[in-house]
Formats: C-alpha cells, structure tokens, sequence
C-alpha cells in the first residue's frame, strides 16, 4: 500500500523549483507577529501563571490579556475562555464535560463531523448514552428538519460543526442552535477551520460552547480555545491543579496563548479582504480543473462553502497517489482520505455524501496564496491524472 509507512516516504522533494502550500487547511503557517509576541515568553520569562511573586504574577498578566483579547474577537467575556492544548482537546471537552453532568441522556450531531467531536460520542455511547448522528445531503449539508425532530426532551447536547475540514461546507449554525435553544438543549460548534474566514461572535451564532485551535488561523500548535457561555454546566475531563477555574488542570502555555490571541486579532482583521480575494482564486483553481479534467467533480459544489477549501475527486485516480505526485512536484496537499495499517480507507465525510468516488483531494488555500501558484497548480493536474488513469 502507498501509505503503509508514512516515514519511509522521501523527506525531500527531488524538484528544486520553490515549493506551493496548498495545505493550509492542516495548519496555518505560524504569523511573524505571532512569534514576535510569543518570544519574550519563550526566551526571558519562563514563569509559571499559578506562581505568586512577581515572576508569576507577570505571566498570568499576560495570560489574562490573551485571554481578554481573545473574547474580544468572538464578542464573549474573558472568564468565558478556557485554553486547551488543541482543537481536539477542546472538541473532547465541550462533548465529554457536559454530557457528563447528564448520565445517560440524549445526544445530537452530524455525519461529518471531526473524528474529536465523532470519537467522543463513540466513547459516550458506550458509557449508555443515546447519540443521534444526523446525515447530510450530497453536498455535505445537514438535514435541518430531522436535527430538529431529534432534540428530544431527554436531548443534553447537541455538536455541530460550522465549517467540514475536508470539503468546506458551512453549516447554519445560527439556526440550529436556534432549534437546540428553544428546547433547552446545549449546542457546541467546531468552528476550528472557520476562524479567519467566517464570522465568530457567539452571541450571533447563538452558540454555548465554540472550539478553535490556533494553528489553523495563523498561531502556534498545541494550543486549543473553547468558548463556555457563562452559566453552562461543564466538567473537567483534565484533572490536577484545578487551572483554568478548575474547568482544565495543567500549567497553561503563555506563550502559547499570548501568540493564539495575536493571530486571531490578526486574522480578524483580515478577514474581509482575504475571504473575497481567495474565493476567487478558489473559484478559478476549480474552474481551470473542470475544463481540463474528464471525470474530474468538486465535492460540495452546491453549497455554501469556506473560501479557501476545494475539495476534488478524479475518476479512476487514487487521491492518495495523486497527493505524493504532486508533493514530488513540489505541490503540498492533503488526500481526503485516512491511513490506518497500510489500508487506505474512504473518508467518512466523502462516504456521508453518499458519492461513488473512493476518495478525494484537499486544496486548501491561505491568505498568502497567489494567483501564480494558482494557475501553475492547475496547469500540473492534467498530465498528471492523465499518467496515473494510464498506470504511470
């Protein structure tokens, strides 16, 4: 199998022309003032924020302002913000926190949604709760009318991402948790690959608890942010020194926090003009494939989807040969599909879509993407699905 080790694949491309990323969707090259905030905590202040001398003091200072700054960019308050290790954590901790508080009770979501929201629902449903997973139409979108029919009276939560990893779709966020609030059901939104691209004020979307991890939006890796609406039960699944208002034990990463809030501020602050400049070039990338590729289908085309995901299946092509022929020729991007033991499998959300494509590629454009990358990428597809229908 093509993947059967993932460390035996080359390190290095043998192409030495400068190299595209088109990846952003699995993390976001770190932001230069990102760094620039985080390095006084990595090379002069390595204080713990729990300590009480002035060293300490300084640390939770800063942490406190991350945590502030934060807030303000999703329209929450700052004892509202819980820092994690990661989307996954966060993820883990909103569905396991709270469900956890109900034994047994009723749980709400979607076909598509992450394997962090998806494995946390597995683990519950062992522990006997009742879990509900919702299918999506074609196009990836969920079905409203029976996400509504499923919040029943015994329903505690209800997880729905607002925008899917692999193919883009944005969910209507606001109106589901409209449905999950007019029956006193909690509602959590992934919105990890959102941030940067949609709007993220809580009270807006009208959601309880909203996860986002900073390497996805221009910070550091390793650091995780759930948003709690003030007043929403939710129980540590970390447990030790009682930080982050016993809500998750752990020292937390200064550093970590400090460079997340600057890149959410940052990435806030460009939101408008990037959304516009790289769904055209999204748009172009697809347009370009479509004419030139037989056999060639752009998962979720007819929903509404984030600017910078294009998700695409060839007929006949294995996604996963395809992403190392393309890395080889300098080209990063992500098949849609997972390696475990050397098996490659279909991805659960193409598989949610009903679609008769085995797998899919993931290209995912940035704020950095230019149109040069753009056309040179879709220039390279043709030949390429070309030799490998033909076994090259």
């Amino acid at each position: 199998p093509i993947c059967k080790d993932r460390n035996l694949l080359p390190l290095e491309s043998p192409v030495t022309r400068e190299r595209i990323y088109f990846d952003y969707a699995a993390t976001a090259p770190l932001q230069p003032e990102a760094l620039e905030a985080m390095l006084p905590f990595l090379s002069q202040s390595p204080y713990n924020p729990s300590s009480l001398h002035v060293e300490g003091r300084r640390a939770r200072s800063a942490l406190e302002e991350a945590r502030e700054r934060i807030a303000g960019v999703i329209g929450a308050r700052r004892k509202e913000i819980i820092f994690t290790a990661g989307g996954s954590e966060a993820d883990s901790l909103a569905v396991l926190g709270t469900a956890r508080l109900r034994p047994g009770s009723h749980l709400v979501s979607c076909a598509i949604e992450h394997h962090a929201v998806l494995h946390s629902l597995q683990a519950l449903a062992s522990e006997g709760y009742r879990v509900t997973t919702i299918p999506v139409n074609g196009d990836g979108c969920i079905d409203v009318d029976r996400f509504a029919q499923a919040l029943h009276r015994d329903a505690a939560l209800a997880s729905v991402m607002y925008a899917n990893n692999e193919i883009g779709t944005i969910q209507p966020i606001a109106q589901l948790a409209a449905l999950a609030r007019a029956r006193e059901v909690l509602f959590h939104t992934d919105a990890v690959q959102a941030a940067g691209w949609l709007a993220l004020d809580v009270d807006s979307l009208g959601v309880d608890m909203m996860s986002l991890s900073a390497h996805k939006f221009g910070g550091p890796h390793g650091v995780g942010i759930l948003y709690v609406r003030e007043g929403t039960p939710i129980a540590p699944i970390v447990h030790g020194g009682g930080q982050e208002a016993g809500r998750r034990s752990g020292t937390e990463d200064v550093a970590g926090a400090v460079g997340a809030a600057v890149a959410l501020a940052l990435a806030e602050s460009k939101r408008a003009d990037a959304t516009g400049r790289v769904a055209q070039l999204r748009g172009m990338f697809e347009e370009r494939v479509l004419q030139t590729i037989a056999g060639a289908r752009v998962n979720g085309a007819g929903a509404q989807r984030l600017p910078n995901i294009s998700s695409l299946s060839f007929e006949g092509v294995s996604a996963q040969t395809l992403a190392i022929r393309l890395d080889l020729e300098g080209v990063a991007v992500s098949a849609g599909s997972a390696c475990t033991s050397g098996v490659a499998q279909t991805s659960h959300v193409i598989a949610a879509l009903g679609s008769s494509a085995a797998a899919a590629v993931r290209f995912s454009l940035g704020r950095s993407t230019t149109r040069q990358e753009v056309e040179r990428v879709a220039a390279l597809l043709p030949p390429l699905v070309a030799a490998l229908r033909q076994g090259e």
